[in-house]
């Protein structure tokens, strides 16, 4: 399984349809097509690389040699490739075309409505298959910064071309034009940090039960690389052994000095040793 490569990550949701209502899935598709103004909301999402819904009758699927299948339903398949996180995704949809969310898996069976969110999600996850591999040629990089990164080089290619025909000084104020235009585009590309805690907190409990059901090559659980242990009481205390006493008195005596305080261990109430310890000692 390798949902994720880099920024990016892929989704193949598979859901069955009745084949007496497919042909109304396909009209609407028809309708989408011909009229796109109906996935403005799907068409501004810029972390979407690409969404597509495709319809295979229970009669297409691909026959490698196995016996023929005999399947009550049709398919939806909904492939997509975004950058971000599963629900950072799911949510962005479900937020920019709730209607067309709704239309588009219309006939497919048990399917529970993109609002409110959390049974969608758990229908999508309940449908969702897998990647087994998945290649991403710039890991580091999202769908705006290859589009930054190729206005950038558009640009300054418009001024390579003009080198012959420009001054020193309308060289130079060129190349800043290019510059103030290409800010957003100038940056390096790298991993972004978790959208919040909670996003990271999904992630990471989604992929840990995913792990333990299937491990590596479906064995089961996963072991860890390496065993992380805390540091022994022992070395804790030791580490401090040979602490410089002078050092600490004379930072404390600084610190003390700038605040205009001086220590106040000599007042602190005394405490009783307890009855077990005295007998011990006494013993």
């Amino acid at each position: 399984m390798s949902n994720v490569a880099g920024k990016a990550y892929a989704m193949n949701v598979i859901t069955p349809m009745p084949p007496g209502v497919t042909w109304i899935n396909r009209f609407l598709f028809m309708i989408a097509r011909a009229l796109p103004a109906t996935l403005s909301g799907l068409l501004g999402l810029g972390l979407i690389h690409f969404a597509r819904w495709v319809i295979i009758r229970r009669d297409q699927w691909p026959q490698m040699g196995q016996p023929p299948a005999s399947l009550a339903n049709d398919y939806m398949l909904f492939c997509s490739n975004f950058n971000g996180t599963w629900d950072q995704y799911i949510d962005a949809f479900a937020d920019g075309i709730p209607g067309g969310l709704d239309l588009f898996w219309y006939a497919s069976s048990k399917y529970p409505n993109s609002i409110p969110i959390t049974p969608f999600k758990g229908y999508i996850r309940a449908n969702q298959i897998d990647t087994n591999y998945y290649y991403n040629a710039t890991p580091g990089s999202g769908q705006r910064d290859i589009k930054l990164a190729l206005k950038l080089s558009n640009d300054l290619q418009k001024v390579a071309a003009q080198l012959s025909s420009l001054s020193d000084e309308e060289l130079t104020s060129a190349f800043e034009r290019v510059l103030i235009v290409n800010q957003g585009g100038l940056g390096s590309p790298g991993y972004a940090p978790v959208a919040s805690y909670d996003t990271a907190a999904a992630d990471r409990n989604r992929a840990e039960a995913e792990a333990g059901r299937w491990g590596a090559g479906g064995e089961g659980a996963i072991r860890a690389g390496r065993d992380v242990q805390p540091l022994p009481a022992a070395a804790v205390l030791a580490s401090s052994v040979d602490e410089d006493a002078a050092a600490k008195a004379a930072v404390s005596a600084a610190a003390n000095a700038v605040l205009g305080t001086a220590p106040r261990l000599a007042e602190a109430p005394k405490v009783a040793e307890p009855d077990s310890r005295r007998e011990n000692v006494d013993a």
